[in-house]
């Protein structure tokens, strides 16, 4: 797909049919359910403290997603910026995709403005590396059954 033309765009109720599929290929631990996704979808585009991109090829092919909040803490005397979900469909990889939603993400965290910005990765740590980030914690879970809603 190289020479095509990547832009940045909010995410928008519309999406939906286009984000579904970089969902379901996103989740590896999880086993994310169509209905769920809708409600929490639409749930987060009206959040003030969230932040929901999409990448569009071409005016129309949504490619890739990234899901981000901030929050306020003590420590960093005031806010932190979290990117929760960065995924970019197989066939867009490696044409700067991800590297566009990360730095719309960092324009929008600057807004807040926010201590800083981070993620938790196992896949794709040398990207992260290469746009400027330094490795900074060890990532600890404790996984719940979800919350019936």
């Amino acid at each position: 797909m190289s020479g095509y033309k990547i832009s940045i765009r909010p995410g928008a109720v519309e999406d939906v049919e286009q984000l579904w599929p970089l969902v379901q290929d996103f989740a590896f631990s999880y086993q994310p359910e169509r209905s769920r996704f809708e409600r929490s979808f639409s749930d987060l585009l009206d959040r003030s403290d969230t932040l929901v991109l999409v990448a569009v090829a071409n005016a129309s092919a949504i490619v890739g997603y990234l899901l981000g909040s901030y929050h306020e803490t003590f420590f960093a005397n005031g806010p932190v910026a979290w990117i929760e979900e960065l995924m970019v469909g197989e066939s867009s990889r490696h044409q700067g995709v991800a590297s566009k939603l990360m730095s719309a993400a960092e324009e929008w965290a600057r807004t807040i403005p926010t201590a800083y910005i981070a993620l938790a990765s196992r896949r794709v740590g040398d990207f992260y590396l290469r746009i400027g980030y330094e490795g900074s914690a060890t990532y600890f879970r404790k996984t719940f059954v979800p919350p019936q809603r």
